[in-house]
């Protein structure tokens, strides 16, 4: 007994033992019990909805909503194409984002390519930004009364060009937006092994008198291959949980089905939902497998010489370079210079201004304007300057989106650091993979399982900042979670040995040692949470009203028809991420791109 007693005691003194189980119950509580509930849902009868009309039940349980859902006449419209759409844009997203941002990954990493630092620094702006940004953008460009109906874009005002359908509409420009928006993600991913690949890998095969072609093919992919895997793994599972970009560009995917279906086929919709969240188990399980099963590429090793830059010639490294300084100033600067023009039009698409050079032809009433009804269009709304539901709505996404990163980041940074100590520990696996699951499922269906489990008869905390900050906490912490356990994998445990030998409590050693230490990436932990609660909208989408933060706003505008307020909401919101981002990398150093081209 006393040896038990013993072992107890010494396994409870132990910080990293105590962090794994409570945030291995806390987690477990957190993951699971809102996919039970939605799953509870998918076979509850809601009343006044297809299920209590097709059972002439009012409560109780029943398996018609999965009958209607997969076999009904309604089948292909409400589940088969919007699942095929899914599939296809995660699928051309994956391409488009590993094509285009693996281009210039070895661009900025092997070849002699001119303007490097400027483009890495503006290379990741698309991710930085809200994801339905480029989607408003590609509306504002290409949209035209005679294909869309809708007000004119810049190219038809100016030009009179219209483009065909399936460029404003639907598939093709989904895919392209959600491409460039996680474009910096294979920029990033591939970039980084790029950068330390051991240059005595291609030298070798060089001496061989092995062709560059065969060299590409049969030493350099590969060495980027967990690189390219870790990258479709992720932007599959964000892109199958996309709303804003299928939204905005009227492609019906599971997510927008989802919103549609959710009032009168509640049942259903939970089902869709279930159905998002099994692409998020499967991708999860396909990471554990690869990371068994991948084979071992060494990429640093201790003799490694100076990579070999590739010349792209004279003229070509300024041509190249000039190329990409055109593409990123479309996908990064050029959003906010359109917004902000958006705001300062009369009426949405109304460009006159430009080809008769009248300048009475712009308006600030969209921003000065300070009483509600002294100007017609507007909707009895004040300008943006006045307007209390935007500077409402900015003040508790700011609000919601520092105590998540707080949080989030707190919690995270606790469990890499008791998973970097445990290891070899079944339990540290299982509590990192149940931390890391939440950012593999679907926003959309996850915010959806919060909203079943917390806005019911028994509990009701709808319409909450407590509901914002749950969800966004579950959601969040595998940002902070996988960045603490990458630094923390990097610490010699000797550095706290020594400490504990010299009888330091384990508060002193974290905030003297391994804290300062490791400084840049936890802080990067609790900025990614807090950048990315900025933008959010799938995620909160269900669980609040209109009004309540900014992205919700810009949706409640945008249904108002009042798209200089929505432009303008994207300008705030836009130019406060930018700002904290900047803020960040002066104080901290810290960079999404430290270390491939930025610096």
């Amino acid at each position: 007994m006393n040896v038990f007693k013993n072992k107890l005691k010494t396994w409870f003194s132990q910080p990293q033992n105590l962090i794994l189980l409570l945030f291995g119950v806390v987690l477990t509580l957190s993951t699971v019990a809102p996919i039970v509930a939605i799953v509870q849902d998918t076979f509850k009868i809601h009343v006044g909805t297809i299920d209590q009309h097709l059972t002439g039940r009012t409560e109780g349980y029943t398996v018609v909503n999965y009958i209607d859902l997969f076999t009904s006449r309604l089948a292909r419209t409400n589940l088969w194409t919007p699942l095929l759409n899914t599939v296809l844009l995660a699928v051309f997203t994956c391409t488009i984002s590993i094509l285009f941002g693996g281009l210039f990954a070895f661009l900025v990493t092997r070849t002699n390519m001119k303007y490097k630092k400027y483009l890495s620094s503006i290379f990741i702006f698309p991710y930085i930004m809200p994801q339905w940004t480029l989607a408003v953008v590609w509306q504002h460009m290409f949209y035209s009364n005679k294909i869309t109906g809708t007000s004119d874009g810049l190219l038809a005002s100016l030009f009179h060009i219209n483009m065909p359908h399936w460029w404003c509409l639907g598939l093709f420009p989904s895919a392209m937006v959600l491409g460039l928006h996680y474009a910096p993600f294979a920029y990033i991913l591939i970039g980084g092994i790029f950068k330390n690949m051991d240059a005595n890998l291609e030298e070798a095969a060089t001496i061989l008198d092995t062709p560059k072609w065969k060299i590409m093919g049969r030493v350099t992919l590969p060495m980027v291959r967990p690189a390219i895997l870790s990258t479709i793994l992720l932007v599959f599972g964000n892109a199958v949980g996309s709303y804003p970009v299928p939204h905005y560009l009227n492609l019906t995917t599971l997510s927008t089905k989802y919103i549609s279906m959710n009032s009168s086929y509640t049942g259903e919709a939970s089902i869709i939902a279930i159905i998002m969240m099994i692409f998020g188990v499967i991708i999860l399980s396909l990471n554990q497998r690869s990371l068994k099963s991948r084979k071992n590429y060494t990429t640093v090793t201790g003799k490694s010489g100076q990579l070999t830059r590739i010349n792209i010639g004279k003229a070509g490294k300024h041509v190249v370079g000039i190329i990409f300084i055109v593409v990123t100033f479309f996908t990064s600067i050029w959003p906010i210079l359109l917004f902000a023009l958006e705001t300062f039009l009369p009426n949405s698409g109304d460009y006159s201004f430009l080809y008769t050079g009248d300048m009475n032809n712009l308006t600030t009433k969209w921003w000065l304007t300070s009483d509600n009804v002294a100007e017609n269009g507007m909707y009895g709304q004040k300008g943006i300057l006045y307007n209390s539901t935007i500077w409402h709505a900015f003040g508790g996404t700011l609000m919601l989106a520092v105590v998540c990163a707080l949080i989030a980041g707190t919690i995270g940074t606790l469990i890499g650091y008791a998973v970097s100590k445990k290891r070899r520990s079944k339990w540290a696996n299982y509590v990192n993979n149940v931390a890391f699951l939440p950012y593999l499922m679907p926003s959309l269906a996850v915010g959806a399982a919060f909203f079943i489990l917390f806005s019911n008869e028994h509990v009701n905390l709808f319409n909450t900042y407590t509901l914002l900050i749950i969800a966004g906490v579950v959601k969040y912490i595998p940002f902070a979670s996988r960045n603490s356990l990458n630094s923390m994998l990097q610490l010699s445990g000797e550095l706290e040995e020594a400490a504990v030998i010299m009888n330091a409590s384990w508060i002193k050693r974290m905030t003297r040692i391994i804290i300062p230490i490791q400084k840049s990436s936890i802080i990067s932990g609790y900025l990614l949470p807090f950048m990315t609660c900025l933008r959010e909208l799938s995620l909160f989408l269900l669980l609040c009203t209109q009004g309540f933060i900014l992205s919700t706003t810009l949706d409640y505008f945008d249904e108002m028809g009042l798209y200089a307020f929505s432009s303008g909401i994207n300008l705030i919101l836009i130019i406060t991420i930018l700002a904290f981002n900047t803020l960040v990398n002066k104080l901290t150093g810290a960079s999404l791109d430290s270390g491939i081209g930025g610096k």
